[in-house]
């Protein structure tokens, strides 16, 4: 049986995932440009650092909000996108 305080837990891990500097921005980058590597992800954003874009995107993709494409290629292609989880909330936010 779920108690009070568990009925947040969801929405809690939600806001402290948007909460996160960079996060937004980040989602909303791949969301209205489309699939990026790395590279142009850490140019578009600015003053991000890698490590902070690293983090962010593992912390994303773990939470399935992105998807990581890897291309075995010399040097390898590794793109960034926005998965159909996060473009559903955009019909509910309406």
């Amino acid at each position: 049986m779920a108690t009070a305080d568990n009925d947040h837990e969801p929405l809690q891990k939600l806001m402290s995932i948007l909460a996160s500097p960079w996060t937004l921005l980040l989602l909303h980058r791949l969301h209205m440009e489309g699939p990026k590597r790395f590279g142009e992800l850490r140019r578009r954003l600015g003053a991000i650092s890698t490590k902070t874009l690293t983090e962010r995107l593992r912390l994303l993709e773990a939470e399935g909000w992105i998807s990581r494409h890897y291309e075995p290629t010399v040097p390898p292609q590794v793109t960034y996108a926005i998965t159909p989880k996060v473009l559903e909330l955009e019909g509910k936010m309406v």
